[in-house]
């Protein structure tokens, strides 16, 4: 069960802590926002209203204005952390900054709250080993954008307590998000090797010339995710064959072991191939283009989310 007191402090508010805002104020709860930045403070309320907006316009959440009165900007990280049961920390991917954010966090914080981190690249035991309340340390790696894309990795460090790690599970299932566990640590948790092991493919393929990134990007938004949105690669190979998944596995395995002999190495980061592929890509980096392709894909996923809860 997810705790009576539906609380939260979200601490460090650039994309993925105002989006975190978003979700949990989305699913009732109180918000209450810290970053270092002034600038960042300033301007959280009206940019997280713009991110509701989107969830708003496609059916998904209460209007705009209802999730943002339930946000409150604080100018200290102690303000943030009073009376709160849930704490998603959102800092720069930098150790030793995690260290002293959750050495800070467990200070100040309720001593019944948990604190997870955002982190995408670091694994529980680097930030929270020397922290006195370690055992309610864990991860909560959301996907970007977290309030457009449900997933959060659960993974907890050897000392994180089973209670610690069953109230993030009810605390991301209250707010909307689909919670998966992972039962140790591994380097990048689970979504990003995955997404690792296709980006190398990818990599490889179009610096060695076999295929152009634009048609790269089609044979996963034609073809693979597709079947992704919605069915997962077990799920898929149990369909792709009369006999499920081991009939699957006996037709198949001889071909896909070829594969794996053969894997993308790590030199298909090397500056030459990079190089390959931004000479193939037909964008820059322009601000703008940016900004107008984000927000496209916003959109996007919000029709897709909206079209999904149907099911």
């Amino acid at each position: 069960m997810p705790p009576e007191n539906r609380t939260a402090a979200i601490i460090g508010a650039g994309l993925i802590g105002r989006a975190w805002s978003v979700v949990f104020a989305r699913a009732g709860w109180s918000v209450q926002i810290w970053d270092p930045d002034a600038a960042t403070r300033d301007g959280f309320l009206a940019a997280a209203a713009a991110d509701a907006e989107i969830l708003a316009r496609h059916g998904l959440t209460a209007p705009a204005a209802e999730l943002v009165a339930r946000m409150t900007v604080c100018d200290t990280m102690e303000a943030a952390l009073q009376g709160v049961s849930f704490v998603q920390e959102n800092g720069p991917e930098n150790p030793q900054l995690k260290q002293d954010l959750f050495a800070r966090m467990d200070a100040l914080a309720p001593r019944d709250a948990i604190l997870a981190s955002s982190t995408s690249a670091i694994i529980p035991e680097i930030f929270s080993k020397a922290v006195p309340g370690r055992a309610r340390c864990l991860v909560g790696h959301p996907v970007n954008p977290p309030h457009l894309v449900p997933l959060v990795e659960i993974c907890g460090a050897p000392w994180t307590a089973p209670r610690a790690m069953a109230c993030a599970q009810d605390v991301y299932r209250d707010v909307g998000q689909t919670p998966i566990t992972l039962n140790r640590s591994v380097d990048g948790f689970v979504l990003n090797r995955l997404q690792g092991a296709l980006l190398a493919e990818a990599f490889r393929l179009v610096a060695d010339g076999v295929v152009s990134p634009e048609d790269l990007d089609l044979t996963l938004t034609d073809g693979l995710a597709r079947r992704w949105s919605f069915i997962g690669p077990f799920a898929t190979i149990d369909l792709n064959a009369p006999g499920g998944i081991a009939d699957y596995c006996a037709r198949y395995t001889g071909f896909y072991r070829r594969l794996a002999d053969d894997p993308a190495r790590a030199d298909v980061y090397d500056d030459d191939r990079i190089a390959r592929i931004l000479a193939a890509w037909p964008h820059g980096p322009d601000p703008d283009r940016l900004a107008v392709a984000t927000a496209g894909r916003n959109e996007r996923l919000a029709s897709l989310a909206a079209y999904l809860k149907q099911f």
